[in-house]
C-alpha cells in the first residue's frame, strides 16, 4: 500500500481533476465556504474528494453495522492522502418485508440506489467512490451506479451474519439462518413443532449484525462482485462482526486512493469475461437465482452483450463445488474459514473455468489474486473441480410455451428434475400463502403465483415465505412452484421464477386456467403447459390486462419504465 505522505506529495491535478470543477478558483469560494462549515480545511479541499456511498440503516441487521466500517474506510482514505465525504442511500430488508406488500419495494430499491449514487456523485464531482453495501439489493444497486459513473470506484461488502445456535435434545448445537425461521413457520402450521419451539428458533437464528448466513442473495452477490473484480479479493467473506472486517475496511480506503492513481475504472473491470467469471462462481457455489437478474443488469448498464442463454451455457458447464446452505450443509462463515471466495476462484481457475486475465480493483488480474488463496487443511466446504458435489452448476434456464423468453430455477439440495401436475392458480403471493397455511396444497400440485412480475407486481416480489412454508410442511419435494416473480432458491424444492413474458403483459402464465397440466423437464430445459398453440392464441384474444396496483408514485413510475426479467428488470429511458 502507498503511504499517505508520499501519495500526498505526488498529487497532481489529474487526481483531483473532477473535484477542481467544484472547488477550484475564485468563483468557487461559496462552495468552499459551505464545506468549511462542516469542518473541511483548505488543505482538505486540495486533496481528491472520495465519496463513501453508504447503505446504512437501522431497519434490519444486514446494514446495521456499516457506520462502523465507514469510519474505518475514512481513516484509510485520509491516511492515503484523500478527503472522504460520506452520504447515505436507501435499503430495503427482504427478510423483514418478505410476505407483505412492502416486499414489492425491494427490487425497485435497486434502481433507486443506483440512481441516487449516480446523482450525488455527478452533482458533487467526486474524484472516486467506494460503496459500502450489505443487503440483497444494495450490492447490485451500488455496482450499477458505479458502472454508470465510470470513475475510479469499488465496493466493499459489509459481511455475513454469524450463524444462530440452536441447542438440540441430544446435546449438539445446530447452525441456523433466517431461512430456518421461514421453514419453521411452515412446520408450525403443519403441527410439526410447537409455538414455543418456533419462538426459540426465531429468537436465536439471527444473533447480530450482518447479511444472510447462507449462500442466499447477499452472499451470492458478494461472491459474484468479488470474482467480477469490483471488490478487493478476500475482503467480502470476512464476517460482519469479525475484528478483521475493521482492518480490511481501512485497507479498502487506502486501496481506493491507489485505484485513483491508476485511473482504473469499471469499464476496464466489468467486461464480458468478468461477467462470465461471476456467473461461474455463482453456479459453482449453489448461489441465488437472483444473480441471473443482477448480472444481466450489470451487462445492460455496461453495454455488454450478455444474455440469459449465455448464463445457461456457463452454468451447464460449471461443476457445483461449494457445499453451502440452503441446498448444502455449511453457512457463510464456514466457507470463509475453509478458504473463502479466493479458494473457490482458484479451484475454478485451476479447472480451466475462469478467465484469469480479467482485471480487478487491486490492479492485479484474477489469476494473480487467487495465487494467495489459503486452504484450511481438512476443510470439506469447497471441493476440487475433479471431485464436485454435482457435475453441473445450480442455475438452470428453462424455456417452452409457458416461458418462451426464459425462466430460472436452481438445482441443489434435491434431485427432482421432472414434474407434471395440475395448475393451482393464485393472483397474488398473499392468496398463495393463505392456501398454504390452510393446508390446501396437495401432493403433485403446481402452485402458480402470477401478476407478481416486474410490471405486474410491480417489483417482482421474492416469495421465500411461501416456498419455505411448503418445505416446512414436508411438501418441498412433492409440489412445483412457478411465478413471474422471484423464488431465489433460498430454500429447498423445485421452484421456477423469473418467467418471461410475465402475466401482466399477456404472457402464457396469465392465460392459465385452474387444472391446466404443467410439465417441467429439467433435462430438456423445458417448461410447458399442455395446451395447443391454437388454444393459447384463443385465450390470448380474450385476455384483458389486469388493472395496475399503483397509478402514481415510485411504484407506478417503475412499472412504466421497467424491462422484462430476461433483460435484468432494469429501468429503460
Amino acid at each position: 500500500m502507498t503511504d499517505g505522505a508520499s501519495l500526498t506529495s505526488a498529487l497532481t491535478n489529474a487526481l483531483n481533476e473532477r473535484s477542481r470543477t467544484l472547488l477550484g478558483g475564485s468563483d468557487r469560494a461559496a462552495a468552499r465556504s459551505m464545506f468549511k462549515a462542516i469542518g473541511l480545511t483548505d488543505d482538505d479541499m486540495k486533496k481528491p474528494l472520495i465519496a463513501i456511498a453508504n447503505t446504512w440503516t437501522e431497519i434490519g441487521p444486514c446494514n446495521f453495522h456499516l457506520r462502523r466500517l465507514s469510519h474505518k474506510i475514512k481513516e484509510g482514505i485520509k491516511a492515503a492522502g484523500g478527503t472522504p465525504l460520506e452520504f447515505n442511500t436507501i435499503t430495503i430488508s427482504d427478510g423483514i418485508t418478505m410476505g407483505t406488500e412492502g416486499m414489492k419495494a425491494s427490487l425497485i430499491s435497486r434502481e433507486v440506489i443506483a440512481d441516487s449514487i449516480e446523482l450525488i456523485v455527478r452533482a458533487n464531482y467526486f474524484d472516486g467512490v467506494i460503496a459500502l453495501a450489505a443487503c440483497d439489493k444494495t450490492l447490485p444497486g451500488t455496482i450499477m451506479g458505479l458502472i454508470r459513473l465510470n470513475i475510479p470506484s469499488m465496493m466493499l461488502y459489509g459481511g455475513s451474519i454469524a450463524p444462530g445456535k440452536l441447542p438440540l435434545p441430544d446435546g449438539t448445537v445446530k447452525d441456523l439462518t433466517v431461512g430456518d425461521v421461514f421453514e419453521a413457520i411452515g412446520a408450525y402450521a403443519r403441527g410439526k413443532i410447537t409455538a414455543e419451539q418456533l419462538h426459540e428458533i426465531e429468537s436465536v437464528a439471527c444473533p447480530g449484525p450482518g447479511a444472510c448466513g447462507g449462500q442466499f442473495t447477499a452472499n451470492t452477490m458478494a461472491t459474484a462482485v468479488e470474482v467480477m473484480g469490483m471488490s478487493p479479493m478476500g475482503m467480502a467473506g470476512i464476517p460482519a462482526m469479525d475484528k478483521d472486517k475493521d482492518d480490511v475496511a481501512m485497507q479498502a480506503g487506502r486501496l481506493m486512493m491507489e485505484l485513483l492513481q491508476r485511473d482504473l475504472r469499471p469499464s476496464q473491470i466489468v467486461t464480458r469475461h468478468s461477467l462470465e467469471n461471476a456467473i461461474r462462481a455463482v453456479a459453482a457455489s449453489g448461489g441465488s437465482t437472483n444473480a441471473v437478474l443482477h448480472t444481466l443488469a450489470f451487462a445492460r448498464e455496461a453495454g455488454i452483450d450478455f444474455s440469459i442463454d449465455d448464463i445457461e451455457n456457463i452454468s451447464r458447464s460449471t461443476p457445483l463445488i461449494a457445499d453451502m446452505k440452503p441446498g448444502g450443509k455449511y453457512v457463510a462463515t464456514d466457507m470463509q474459514n475453509a478458504g473463502g471466495i479466493p479458494l473457490l476462484a482458484r479451484r475454478l481457475l485451476e479447472g480451466g473455468l475462469m478467465h484469469g486475465d480479467a482485471m480487478t480493483v487491486t490492479g492485479k488480474t484474477l489469476a494473480e489474486e487467487v495465487t494467495e488463496a489459503k486452504e484450511t487443511p481438512g476443510q470439506q466446504v469447497i471441493h476440487e473441480v475433479s471431485n464436485p458435489i454435482k457435475a453441473d452448476g445450480g442455475l438452470v434456464i428453462l424455456k417452452g410455451n409457458l416461458a418462451p423468453d426464459g425462466a430460472v430455477t436452481k438445482l441443489f439440495g434435491y434431485e427432482r428434475k421432472y414434474h407434471r401436475g395440475p395448475a393451482r392458480l393464485f393472483d397474488s403471493e398473499e392468496a398463495a400463502f393463505h392456501a398454504v397455511q390452510n393446508l390446501e396444497i396437495n401432493d403433485n400440485d403446481v402452485v402458480v403465483i402470477r401478476n407478481e412480475g416486474p410490471i405486474g407486481g410491480p417489483g417482482m416480489r421474492e416469495m421465500l415465505q411461501v416456498t419455505a412454508a411448503l418445505v416446512g410442511q414436508g411438501l418441498g419435494d412433492k409440489v412445483l412452484l412457478i411465478t413471474d416473480g422471484r423464488f431465489s432458491g433460498a430454500t429447498r424444492g423445485l421452484m421456477i421464477g423469473h418467467i418471461a413474458p410475465e402475466a401482466a403483459v399477456g404472457g402464457a402464465i396469465g392465460l392459465l386456467n385452474e387444472g391446466d397440466m404443467i410439465v417441467v423437464d429439467v433435462e430438456k430445459r423445458s417448461l410447458t403447459v399442455e395446451l395447443s398453440d391454437e388454444e393459447l392464441a384463443a385465450r390470448r384474444a380474450k385476455w384483458v390486462a389486469p388493472k395496475p396496483h399503483y397509478t402514481s408514485g415510485v411504484m407506478a413510475k417503475y412499472a412504466k419504465l421497467v424491462a422484462p426479467a430476461n433483460e435484468g428488470a432494469v429501468t429503460r429511458v
